[in-house]
């Protein structure tokens, strides 16, 4: 694990956090932070479990930002920035080795609160 991850996770963790009181933190430590619905009815559950929204993961070879809200609305997908695009693994993560600039911070920024967005739409947050 390198030190740079660190800061990575340390420079994403914001943006996902900054929802964190919509959503549920599931997860919080210096090498993973998740969020999920709530949990409770009326918010959305899988097999008696809370949504997963999203999660960043500090790894071996990069930090990934998992933003499960887009598997689940592919329309999401259409305003992933180009530079965005570029480091995205699947169709709902997306993967950096170093610290992201800020222009790309911002493009993540908007795509996290779309998603957000889309779920309040549907009454899960």
């Amino acid at each position: 694990m390198s030190a740079d991850f660190g800061e990575v996770f340390a420079a994403l963790k914001p943006v996902m956090a900054k929802h964190a009181k919509r959503l549920a933190v599931k997860t919080d430590s210096a090498k993973e932070y998740g969020l999920v619905t709530k949990g409770a009815s009326p918010f959305p559950q899988h097999k008696g479990q809370p949504l997963w929204f999203g999660q960043i993961k500090l790894g071996k070879a990069y930090v990934s930002y998992h933003l499960v809200a887009i598997y689940m609305n592919p329309s999401l997908a259409k305003i992933v920035s180009p530079a965005l695009k570029k480091r995205m693994q699947g169709k709902s993560c997306f993967n950096f080795k170093s610290v992201p600039e800020q222009a790309l911070l911002g493009d993540l920024e908007r795509l996290t609160q779309a998603a957000v967005d889309d779920w309040a739409a549907k009454k899960w947050v």
